[in-house]
């Protein structure tokens, strides 16, 4: 396949992850291994460019490639890994160019006139931002030294080490000692050389010439080591036009993508809108339609929120209402009562607002205190065995529950777990996974009245996780907790428990179907992605 094929089909891979980059680091490395280039017979071999490069030397006064690499010539005996055209060569960086870091700023000592100069945050891949160019003092016989010309290769030293462009303006400018000055022998391209490192980023290739954790940075000594592919001069110069032309293509590929972003973003809100007119299974398949690609969390999100606000399903005018079903389960709804402006929206007439306290039982469980627990050793949840929805088992500890505590502390079927910290607010049913659990102090358990299902709890959890409602009961600066005093007075809504039951199975029903879709979106994903990574390897092939 032809590079130029691998454009025409991009609609094949743009569901791939970051493809508009992966297609550029391809452009890179196939440049660099001279596939995007062809021989002309008109061209100077590589060696008369060696040979130009070692006068260009002698004629400043500098050390020869040979005698700087110990009588070995400027060719690496080395060579890199990467296979190029017989008629190219590798080079050291060092031996091509001369390169030196900048003039350091020391407002203390610094004398000269102001003068505009560059540091790494001016400096990026390929382009300068000259928007916040600031001055210091330097000295007439310091300019040399520390000043950029039109073509000189800069390079950043710390930042994102290796960091490099080209000067491009007829102005010179000077540089702070963070960025490295490479100025290059016998007219060898700069450009080609500053595609070379952009390869290097790309691939991860230039880690091995970075020292540092967090903050990088590229030494002198470190930038002279590394290996460079040098073409004939004016192969050079095609393969840099060939290069450019195809990363403005990428250009209007990534355009391409965001416009079509921009549009999707539109009609995802329109299919949101138009679900929650109708949150039916039957509006559930415009989803998966490419055009929308809507993200499963933001689809379970509306779900939620649809169920919490009475939209989920219609209400029945002989469900009993839900403050009555409360009230026959002796639920004071004069403590419990929640004032109209801690409603957080409408509801239908047949639900009612209540604190969470005022649904049932409510309790955290058991201090954990080796030196002071008796009884006998039993397995016990903390917050870290409770995730959204399920438990996780497979590493439960043991602890002493005495006789009397066990009937107290032992989970039934239909308890709500929720986390008290880790995660406030994460919460669980626990549905008899295993015959006998205890639980930690770690966590709060409900044990709802039989006017209010678990299920229905769970759901306001949810989705006051989700929009921040409940992180306004949440204690602690850094280290956020859900106390029990915070948990009791959170408001929700309650409907009949008749409508309870048909919310529950409708969330079950329609987050199957989001579960299939984000399954069918992971696959589409992944077929682009191995399509993409086939066509590159059969390009890339030597």
């Amino acid at each position: 396949m032809k590079l130029e094929t691998f454009f025409e089909k991009f609609d094949q891979f743009a569901d791939a992850p970051d493809a508009v980059a992966k297609m550029r680091s391809l452009i890179l490395r196939l440049a660099m291994q001279g596939k995007l280039s062809e021989p002309h017979k008109a061209d100077d071999p590589v060696s008369e460019l060696l040979r130009d490069v070692e006068k260009d030397k002698t004629r400043l006064g500098l050390e020869s490639s040979a005698k700087a690499t110990n009588g070995t010539s400027s060719i690496l005996g080395d060579e890199p890994e990467d296979v190029v055209p017989a008629r190219w060569t590798w080079v050291r960086f060092g031996n091509i160019a001369r390169h030196n870091a900048g003039k350091t700023l020391d407002k203390g000592r610094n004398r000269g006139d102001l003068r505009d100069y560059i540091t790494t945050s001016n400096l990026y891949w390929g382009f300068f931002q000259l928007n916040a160019v600031r001055q210091m003092p330097i000295l007439d016989d310091e300019l040399e030294r520390c000043t950029a010309i039109k073509g000189d290769l800069l390079i950043c030293e710390g930042g994102e080490a290796g960091r490099a462009a080209v000067w491009p303006h007829d102005r010179d400018i000077s540089f702070q000692n963070h960025v490295h000055r490479a100025r290059f022998f016998a007219g060898i391209n700069p450009y080609f050389v500053q595609r070379y490192l952009e390869k290097l980023n790309a691939t991860g290739e230039i880690e091995k010439y970075r020292k540092g954790v967090g903050i990088s940075n590229m030494s002198g000594k470190a930038l002279a080591s590394i290996p460079i592919p040098l073409p004939p001069l004016a192969e050079q110069k095609r393969i840099v036009a060939k290069v450019d032309e195809l990363m403005a293509l990428c250009d209007r590929l990534e355009g391409q993508q965001q416009e079509r972003e921009t549009r999707h973003a539109v009609l995802v809100r329109a299919a949101l809108a138009r679900f929650a007119d109708a949150p039916t299974p039957a509006n559930l398949d415009l989803f998966s339609h490419k055009s929308y690609s809507i993200p499963p969390a933001d689809l379970r999100k509306t779900i939620l929120t649809l169920a919490v606000q009475g939209k989920l399903v219609p209400q029945d005018p002989n469900d009993e209402p839900a403050e009555c079903a409360l009230r026959i389960c002796g639920v004071d709804m004069k403590r419990w009562d929640v004032t109209k402006e801690e409603e957080r929206q409408d509801v239908p007439s047949s639900w009612t607002w209540i604190r969470f306290a005022g649904v049932g039982e409510q309790r955290l469980g058991k201090m954990l205190d080796a030196q002071k627990n008796r009884g006998e050793l039993k397995p016990y949840l903390r917050n870290t065995n409770v995730q959204w929805m399920r438990f996780g088992l497979d590493d439960v500890k043991e602890m002493r529950v005495e006789e009397r505590e066990e009937e107290e502390l032992r989970l039934k079927h239909g308890d709500l777990l929720i986390c008290e910290g880790g995660e406030p607010g994460r919460c669980a049913i626990w549905r008899d996974e295993v015959p006998e659990m205890y639980f930690q102090k770690a966590l709060h358990r409900i044990r709802p009245c039989n006017a209010v299902l678990s299920e229905l709890l769970a759901l306001n959890l949810q989705i006051d996780c989700q929009n921040g409602v409940l992180a306004n009961y949440f204690t602690g600066a850094t280290i956020k907790h859900l106390t029990g005093r915070s948990l009791s007075s959170y408001p929700i809504p309650i409907p009949p428990l008749a409508e309870q039951r048909r919310i529950v199975a409708k969330v079950d029903q329609l987050m199957v179907l989001v579960d299939q879709l984000e399954i069918q979106l992971a696959h589409s994903r992944d077929t682009a992605e191995k399509l993409m990574e086939a066509v590159v390897t059969e390009l890339t092939a030597h």
